[in-house]
């Protein structure tokens, strides 16, 4: 993402917060369970959710929107957002990990949880750290290097202070 996409991505953070959601037209909403086949099986997925896996997925919303950037858990209702661009032009490993990360995001929200909680920075924030670890842990399960691993947290908005801090919270080298 480049700093002009950065800038619009915040922007748009911000238009979220609107109460009529002009970010929303021409987004289309589809059920997890039916979208994404078989995600019921993967054992990521049941170790976030137990035995409710199935039954989470299946009521899960995705809304597939047509604005630039990845994918968040909405933080009013905790549905699943997901850049159409993101999802038809990422990396599928990347996409893949996002998902198990988004999804450790929506079984937080369920608890209750501050996806959001302005009193940390993003790579201080507990519920990115939990989510990033579980994420970590399962790169590690599919054979990913730690330098694969490395480049699937780093992400543009972060210094590289923060990533290095972020690495080690989560138990990946630096180096």
């Amino acid at each position: 993402m480049t700093s002009i996409e950065y800038v619009g991505f915040r922007i748009l953070r911000l238009l979220r917060k609107l109460p009529i959601n002009i970010l929303g037209i021409g987004n289309r909403k589809v059920i997890f369970a039916d979208f994404f086949k078989d995600f019921d099986k993967v054992e990521a997925v049941k170790g976030i959710f137990g035995e409710k896996t199935s039954e989470v997925l299946r009521h899960l919303t995705v809304e597939l929107s047509w604005i630039f950037g990845y994918m968040y858990v909405d933080g009013s209702d905790g549905h699943l957002v997901i850049s159409k661009n993101y999802l038809n032009n990422g990396d599928k490993t990347e996409i893949y990990l996002d998902l198990i990360h988004e999804l450790c995001h929506v079984k937080q929200f369920m608890e209750g949880k501050e996806l959001f909680d302005p009193r940390y920075d993003y790579v201080d924030r507990p519920t990115e750290i939990e989510a990033y670890r579980y994420c970590v842990q399962e790169a590690k399960r599919l054979g990913l290097s730690d330098e694969r691993i490395r480049c699937y947290l780093w992400t543009e908005w972060m210094s590289e202070n923060d990533f290095k801090k972020l690495a080690k919270s989560v138990g990946v080298s630096t180096s």
